[in-house]
């Protein structure tokens, strides 16, 4: 028994309480009110393996969580300077559009009371080691179960990797007050087509697919599609970024 209702055989039931309470409001909310959509983008993303590959041998970066999250997180900041946009809000009790300055990352994390999304504060103005740094810090906090309302509220992009569950893409809901989510997808050893014309050939590189949840009511097709390329180009081209 509970609460007074039978339990048929078999059955175990489980008050809906804490952080599942949360996150199913949430969820249910953004579905209701965001026109939600999603593209995908599958790049060669070798280069920035390499890059992951020199940072962990970096001494600056010894003992810190360097992971191709670190550059993706350096990538979405550039990407933004083009497309904005999709660092922005609805704010349906205005009836205005609210664009932020700030770049506020929410970096979905598994930790033991659920899913968790830390928020890496002022990410525009990080370079590559204040990022490790950032995400070593807040994830061991997230996974350790301290965090605080202060860590996981204000959030303006997130960021969720569902690549380290042996995923290769995904349609994500976005978050109730912001209006897109990037998807990391797994990073594999694929054929891929290096070249053109006579040099064509077909080699193997780390190839991954993103995906890009965003809120149509103020993300255009166009605009989401070019923060995905933008940001594939910045994978795929580290040196890119410069142009950015």
């Amino acid at each position: 028994m509970l609460g007074g209702e039978p339990t048929a055989p078999g059955e175990r039931r489980v008050p809906i309480h804490g952080v599942r309470k949360v996150t199913a409001e949430a969820v249910k909310t953004s579905m209701d009110t965001k026109a939600l959509v999603t593209a995908f983008l599958t790049c060669d993303v070798t280069p920035t393996m390499d890059l992951v590959a020199r940072l962990r041998a970096d001494r600056a970066f010894r003992g810190l969580r360097v992971s191709p999250l670190t550059v993706w997180c350096k990538a979405v900041t550039l990407a933004m300077r083009r497309t904005p946009v999709v660092n922005a809000s609805w704010d349906d009790e205005t009836g205005q559009i609210v664009h932020h300055e700030q770049v506020n990352l929410g970096i979905a994390a598994a930790t033991p009371r659920g899913l968790m999304v830390p928020v890496v504060r002022d990410a525009q103005d990080m370079t590559m080691l204040d990022l490790a740094q950032e995400l070593t810090r807040i994830i061991a906090v997230a996974k350790e179960g301290r965090l605080q309302p202060a860590d996981y509220t204000g959030g303006t992009f997130s960021i969720t990797n569902v690549g380290v569950f042996g995923l290769n893409a995904g349609t994500p809901v976005v978050n109730r007050d912001e209006s897109a989510i990037l998807v990391l997808g797994s990073i594999d050893r694929r054929p891929w087509v290096v070249g053109t014309g006579d040099d064509e050939r077909i080699v193997p590189r780390w190839v991954t697919t993103m995906s890009l949840g965003f809120d149509h009511r103020l993300i255009d097709g166009e605009q989401g599609s070019t923060f995905l390329h933008d940001l594939a180009e910045i994978l795929s081209d580290p040196a890119a970024a410069l142009l950015y």
